[in-house]
């Protein structure tokens, strides 16, 4: 899996969370179904944009355009669960666009020798899979009207420029052929879904993702190519780093303008996916900046605004509800003393028992304790518990869907979910900005409508 698109699922509500993952698996099943298992292996996050907004500009309930879902089979990388799947146009275009632009990947490692790619043998192999895929991923987008060659003939005049770049040529220059490929693949989506009037914005978006998409990869890569010698643009141009977080940023806010110009019937998805996650994919490479008009009251350990508004402190505000301030021996039973005594019940009333009593705060929680009146799961032998493990490990359970531990059957999460290193800040700390209807909230004053807002997160 590759690609700068990469949003956390604690970030998108219950619906957005099964449609990116609907796209997402629709893609991977258009690849397979069009091109063969092998080819699955050109899946991006990237390239389901594409499928995405076909299906955002689509009328309600108008399918023509592949607007549409069907039930998939069981997936290992769903611990052998069935899903809902985009399907149609979208998700065909999509699969078209990702292999042509996974055999240009291919045919760049090959072209500079890197890692196993330099090994004849499988260089000879590479070479292979690219030109079947080339001929595959023109086939399928002709399907739907689309001409691969304008990604092809990007990438071929990549290497051109590459060669004859002049000393002290501007990185831009480098950039135009990514940016001609995007464009063209946006621009088609209006086709598809029946928006000629979006073509223009659409295509102004995906320029501008072309070229966010190659700085950011060339940045990544900067360190890693002056250790190897391999040619990088930024070191080409003489680009320092700050001039390339600057074009990223202006790219992000570039696309942002465009969108608010695309008729969408779903606006939701693509405005996280194109107007915060591309934010984020430059702040993973280049670092956070600060947002300070966003992090007014929800500083670590700050009183909320409007307290700090209305003179208000906190422990007086308090007080003001019946509540002796944090850390006084005064403090009622619900209180957030840590030394503070548990409360005894009245001695003439039996304590609440039964699974739905509540819990009191001094009895242990969590994982590893059993809440006090539910049967202790059941334990498996040591014989049972590995061939269910090894039954869960080869269906992929273990790793990515919650499921009963194989020897003390608790209830768990998988691997990746437990271990998930995410970028969950946000600079609306607390703020779910953009979430069901992209519509931002206003619990941190900062935000005005995501359709657009005027906030220093600049959405």
């Amino acid at each position: 899996m590759f690609g700068i698109i990469r949003p956390c699922r604690h970030r998108l509500s219950e619906r957005l969370q099964a449609s990116w993952m609907a796209h997402l698996c629709g893609l991977c099943l258009a690849l397979r179904d069009d091109h063969g298992q092998l080819a699955r292996t050109a899946t991006n996050y990237d390239g389901l944009i594409i499928s995405v907004l076909v299906e955002a500009q689509a009328a309600a309930g108008h399918t023509a355009a592949g607007a549409g879902r069907r039930t998939a089979g069981p997936c290992p990388l769903r611990g052998m669960r069935t899903a809902s799947v985009a399907r149609g146009e979208g998700a065909r275009l999509a699969a078209a666009v990702s292999l042509a632009l996974a055999s240009v990947k291919i045919r760049d490692h090959v072209e500079d020798e890197d890692g196993v790619f330099a090994r004849r043998p499988v260089a000879a192999g590479a070479r292979a899979v690219t030109r079947r895929w080339d001929r595959k991923s023109a086939g399928s987008a002709s399907v739907v009207g689309f001409d691969t060659s304008v990604l092809l003939d990007a990438a071929a005049r990549q290497g051109e420029l590459e060669r004859e770049l002049p000393t002290g040529g501007s990185v831009l220059l480098v950039t135009e052929p990514t940016e001609t490929a995007t464009a063209a693949a946006f621009a088609h989506t209006a086709v598809l879904a029946g928006r000629p009037g979006n073509e223009a914005p659409l295509a102004e978006a995906g320029r501008l993702f072309g070229r966010l998409a190659h700085l950011l990869d060339a940045a990544e890569d900067q360190e890693a190519d002056a250790a190897s010698g391999a040619w990088n643009p930024l070191d080409a141009t003489g680009t320092d780093r700050a001039e390339a977080e600057r074009l990223c940023r202006d790219a992000v806010h570039g696309i942002r303008l465009a969108l608010r110009d695309v008729e969408l019937t779903d606006r939701a998805l693509v405005h996280i996916l194109l107007a915060h996650e591309t934010e984020r994919a430059v702040e993973r490479v280049f670092g956070r900046p600060g947002h300070a008009a966003c992090r007014v009251g929800h500083e670590p350990g700050a009183a909320p605004a409007d307290h700090q508004q209305h003179g208000h402190p906190q422990n007086g505000h308090a007080q003001q509800h019946g509540h002796a301030p944090h850390g006084h021996p005064e403090q009622g039973a619900t209180g957030s003393n840590p030394y503070q005594s548990p409360p005894r019940h009245d001695p003439g009333q039996a304590p609440p028992q039964g699974p739905g009593a509540p819990v009191p705060p001094w009895i242990p929680q969590g994982p590893g304790f059993t809440p006090p009146g539910a049967p202790p799961p059941n334990r498996r032998n040591l014989l049972a518990g590995c061939a269910a493990w090894a039954l869960m490990g080869c269906t992929c359970q273990l790793l990515c869907c919650e499921h009963n531990h194989p020897f003390s059957g608790e209830r768990r999460e998988g691997f990746c979910v437990r271990n998930e290193c995410c970028d969950c800040g946000d600079c609306c700390d607390g703020c779910q900005c953009c979430g069901e209807n992209a519509q931002c909230c206003n619990d941190c004053g900062c935000c005005d409508g995501c359709d657009g807002c005027d906030c220093g997160c600049d959405c």
